[in-house]
């Protein structure tokens, strides 16, 4: 069993670097039933999950790590609206809300690698409205799981339109028995 990898700053922007593209790949033009069908009551679609990592590029990440560099601990992160998207994203497109990702995204690793953080900077400490005491690194590292937790989460939603017509390949199908790691 390999053990966990220490938080490397450059390693973590690469792969946030990869998520558009990757995102862009795999949806782009698609038919609607990938980019709007769910696997049921209170779960989110493509579309959905798309609206929610553009949201996050807005409110979370970035504006996060400038509250905790300004602040430290004296002033709580703002909250995340993690349903957000359903408001933002109405009368748009899943290409547009892509696009609009693509953007936010580089835009974001930009001003992030604009602030030349140190290593001592990764230890500096910010406080979570629910979490508590969160450091730098944390938040960075977070932000590049999160990515991984929501392809994740796409791939589940995908898999799922096709759970009934895959017959008895099911059986080998993990992305079927999967029952998710990632509330709405």
């Amino acid at each position: 069993m390999t053990s966990p990898t220490k938080f490397n700053p450059a390693e973590a922007i690469a792969l946030l670097t990869c998520t558009p593209a990757t995102l862009d790949a795999l949806l782009r033009g698609l038919p609607t039933l990938w980019a709007h069908s769910n696997e049921g009551k209170d779960t989110w679609s493509a579309f959905d999950i798309i609206g929610h990592l553009v949201a996050g590029e807005r409110t979370d990440w970035m504006p996060r790590l400038r509250i905790l560099l300004e602040n430290g601990e004296t002033r709580p992160f703002d909250p995340f609206d993690r349903f957000a998207q359903s408001r933002e994203s109405q009368g748009k497109s899943l290409e547009q809300l892509l696009d609009e990702f693509a953007r936010l995204r580089k835009e974001n690793l930009t001003a992030l690698q604009a602030l030349n953080l140190q290593p001592q900077d990764l230890a500096r400490r910010g406080k979570h409205p629910a979490l508590g005491t969160v450091t730098l690194s944390q938040l960075l590292a977070t932000w590049a799981v999160h990515d991984l937790t929501h392809l994740h989460q796409l791939s589940r939603v995908m898999a799922h339109q096709y759970r009934d017509a895959v017959g008895p390949w099911s059986a080998y199908l993990g992305v079927l028995q999967c029952a998710g790691h990632s509330a709405p």
